[in-house]
């Protein structure tokens, strides 16, 4: 199979390459257009800050080419947000896939009860509708790390609670995203990943 892991201005794209290095197959870390667009599945990770990244996707009309794509697409974390409409991280258009608004955590309460923000370590992922998460992943936990997140929606393919419930991944069409990385969730992230390649 050939995997493409889209190469840009964002870490942890060397993990994902490792996470399916343990599954087996070799990945393409590539920007690309030809060899993304060929590629049976992309990859598109991310780490990093909203408006600098869609800067540099844009320079290189990145964002138009994954809007594109016919294959199954996976977003993780930050690929997640910038597949979404709007990001309040950096007041910053994104690239529209989804139809949910990416918003900051504002946790309320008195300093000894409120959450911390980044969202950060593994949290339960439940209500799961999609063929990405077979294998009997409901209420499994994830690892998170992320100030900013997904409305829920139509295109919510699972929950995750943190001060309010918001998508721990969406799928709209051939594009599937998660906010937490499977590339660190240990067996039911392997699972997912798994899945997404069997899709």
């Amino acid at each position: 199979m050939n995997v493409a892991i889209i190469k840009y201005n964002a870490g942890n794209i060397m993990s994902v390459d490792y996470a399916l290095q343990r599954l087996g197959i070799t990945a393409t870390v590539t920007d690309d257009h030809d060899i993304i667009r060929t590629a049976d599945r992309v990859i598109f990770p991310g780490v990093g800050e909203a408006s600098t990244t869609m800067h540099y996707l844009r320079e290189r009309k990145l964002d138009l080419l994954i809007a594109g794509l016919k294959q199954p697409v996976l977003g993780i974390c930050l690929g997640l947000q910038l597949m979404c409409r709007y990001s309040e991280e950096g007041n910053t258009r994104c690239i529209g896939i989804f139809r949910e608004n990416v918003l900051k955590f504002s946790p309320s309460g008195s300093p000894e009860t409120r959450l911390k923000v980044p969202h950060m370590g593994w949290n339960k992922i439940h209500d799961l509708t999609s063929a990405l998460f077979r294998g009997e992943l409901e209420n499994q936990y994830a690892y998170f790390v992320h100030s900013y997140y997904a409305a829920t929606g139509t295109e919510t393919i699972a929950l995750c609670d943190y001060s309010v419930p918001f998508s721990a991944a969406l799928k709209r069409d051939n594009f599937y995203a998660t906010q937490f990385h499977p590339e660190k969730s240990g067996r039911p992230g392997s699972q997912i990943l798994k899945n997404f390649l069997e899709l």
